[in-house]
């Protein structure tokens, strides 16, 4: 089997595995085209694909969405797709954690789970410049997420659509781009009228949310038990004792990146991150308006990385259950206060009260 020009031959035939793939995977081998007009996943697939057959990527690397979007500047979809376009042409392969090895898994290499950065990994200027182009979305969501996702616990609010472009300087096509990756993720929905509406966060979608939580996040913790890197743990857990950690949030985020998003199962790891946008929202934007940290949530999380450092999941899972419990009282207690303080000033134009 050779492999060259974006095409795979075996045995002299000209085999184009990718066109027996339903609808997005359309066959490589099409006419190119100009940078920013062909669909992102093929831009990826091309990128990957140059990267393992020229050997800068070696059998046995760990391939997962996460840091292949933050590397090439895109959202996780496009990514995904090229991952399967690849596995389909023989280049990576499943194993037993979470994403794919590079290769075709007949010697079963150990893993190798480095950064990509640490490779000789390259972009071709043709494929950089595709990435820009469509790439241009990312360097504007991060924010517009993050302002969406705290309006909510004003209300129910309007998003437009062409104050949002003239807000952030860029074209009607990058707006719908991010709004569409918004809706994606939970943010947003589309009204009766088709306006895109946000909100309001109430106490009932906040108990579901929490209801989640304590299904998933526990299983998630249970099957992430043989990926963790307990050294880091140990780090955090005497970060936490020696107070060089003091911020609730912070210890949030080092429980998903290091504990959760580790779970062999992509699609739990991606519906937990979605399903904690709202209220990691809801936490910064009532801690901006001047509410005190949460000192006990501080210490079960100390308690709770000390249990994971120790190798005990049955009782971190257990003490978790707990722990979400507990902080949806809380959470549902912050929310109460939001009636007796002022609408935030910050809102931003873009978005109206419905």
């Amino acid at each position: 089997m050779e492999y060259g020009d974006g095409r795979i031959q075996l045995r002299g035939a000209r085999l184009e595995t990718v066109h027996r793939l339903p609808g997005e995977f359309r066959a490589m081998t099409s006419k190119p085209k100009s940078p920013g007009q062909e669909p992102l996943y093929e831009t990826i697939s091309r990128v990957l694909r140059h990267n393992i057959v020229s050997g800068r990527l070696p059998d046995g690397l760990v391939l997962v969405e996460g840091p292949i979007a933050k590397l090439m500047q895109t959202s996780r979809a496009p990514v995904q797709a090229s991952l399967r376009i690849l596995y389909a042409e023989g280049l990576i392969h499943r194993f037993r954690g979470r994403g794919y090895l590079v290769g075709q898994g007949t010697n079963s290499p150990a893993p190798i789970r480095k950064p990509l950065d640490e490779f000789d990994f390259e972009i071709p200027p043709a494929s950089r410049s595709s990435l820009a182009v469509r790439g241009t979305w990312i360097r504007v969501y991060d924010m517009v997420e993050a302002e969406i996702a705290a309006c909510q616990i004003f209300g129910e609010f309007r998003v437009i659509e062409t104050e949002l472009a003239n807000q952030l300087g860029v074209s009607r096509t990058v707006a719908r781009d991010v709004l569409s990756r918004l809706n994606e993720r939970g943010l947003i929905r589309k009204g009766a009228t088709s306006h895109w509406l946000a909100g309001p966060l109430t106490a009932r979608t906040l108990r579901e949310k929490f209801e989640l939580r304590s299904i998933m996040e526990p299983a998630a913790l249970r099957m992430a038990a043989d990926f963790i890197d307990h050294a880091q743990i140990a780090r955090i857990s005497a970060q936490i004792e020696n107070g060089q950690i003091k911020d609730a949030a912070a210890l949030e985020d080092a429980l998903m990146r290091h504990c959760l998003g580790r779970a062999p199962n992509s699609a739990l790891v991606e519906i937990i991150a979605n399903n904690r946008l709202l209220l990691s929202a809801m936490d910064k934007a009532l801690s901006d308006l001047g509410l005190p940290v949460d000192t006990v949530a501080l210490e079960q999380y100390g308690t709770l990385f000390e249990l994971i450092g120790s190798r005990q999941i049955s009782a971190s899972t257990e003490y978790l259950r707990e722990h979400l419990r507990i902080l949806s009282y809380k959470s549902l207690a912050r929310l109460k206060i939001v009636a007796l303080i002022p609408e935030s000033e910050s809102i931003p134009k873009y978005l109206t009260r419905v």
